[in-house]
């Protein structure tokens, strides 16, 4: 089954993008992928295609339209009745790795890409729309965003990584972030790769990244060390509770 991506933007023209290169461009061409582009214009209602206008209350900038926007979501949606619709929005909720792997083990995408001061609110509850971001950042439009969720998605396929286990040990995969790489030369500018890598013993050698993995997300990321260290007690609880009960 080939995962159907859809984009709704006001610059088609930025896809694929950087995403007709490497892995993802490899994919695409072997229809691992598809890539259709939605140009929200052609849904305007009026002669100049107009596609925002001014926020209600008053302010700065423009917003685009509930009724443009719903017309090209019912658009994107015949294209592909089973994808999930996304709109990238920093007041969105922040992508997880675990959202972007139900993302790829499904049918596909619809990304609907923001400009101006953003949607119309009415939109969200009126077609279904999920609202999210790439992080604590503003961008000057979703393109880049959709580009960076749709190459995330894309890695993941069946076949489109060389190694499976490639996807597996990573930062995220297990709520913290990955170890420390390392490769040849052994010495660089005086620093060498720590000595438990070239030992040859597997034992330490994985005992040496998960401590590192924990630690570096504990002094680097203590939001997910928090939800990690959270999750291992719960996990742990239950598995004293159950043990009691038997």
């Amino acid at each position: 089954m080939t995962f159907a991506a859809t984009i709704i933007t006001l610059y088609p023209e930025m896809f694929p993008g950087p995403l007709r290169l490497s892995l993802a461009g490899r994919a695409l061409e072997e229809q691992k992928w598809s890539l259709d582009t939605v140009q929200l214009r052609d849904f305007a209602q009026d002669k100049h295609r107009t596609v925002d206008d001014t926020p209600a209350g008053g302010g700065a900038g423009m917003v685009l339209k509930a009724d443009v926007l719903g017309a090209a979501i019912d658009h994107a949606r015949r294209l592909s009745p089973d994808a999930p619709v996304l709109a990238m929005t920093p007041r969105g909720k922040p992508i997880s790795q675990a959202r972007i792997r139900e993302l790829a083990a499904g049918p596909g995408v619809t990304l609907l890409c923001g400009r101006f001061e953003g949607f119309d609110e009415r939109i969200f509850e009126g077609r279904d729309v999920e609202e999210v971001s790439l992080g604590d950042i503003v961008l000057s439009g979703g393109e880049p965003a959709a580009l960076a969720i749709l190459d995330a998605c894309i890695r993941l396929l069946p076949g489109v990584m060389g190694a499976p286990d490639s996807g597996v040990e990573e930062s995220f995969e297990n709520g913290l972030l990955e170890y420390p790489q390392f490769t040849r030369p052994q010495e660089w500018e005086g620093r060498t790769i720590p000595e438990v890598l070239r030992s040859g013993d597997h034992a330490k050698i994985a005992a040496w990244r998960k401590a590192r993995s924990e630690e570096d997300t504990r002094l680097r990321r203590p939001d997910l060390w928090e939800r990690h260290t959270d999750a291992r007690d719960q996990s742990a609880s239950g598995a004293r509770h159950e043990t009691k009960d038997d």
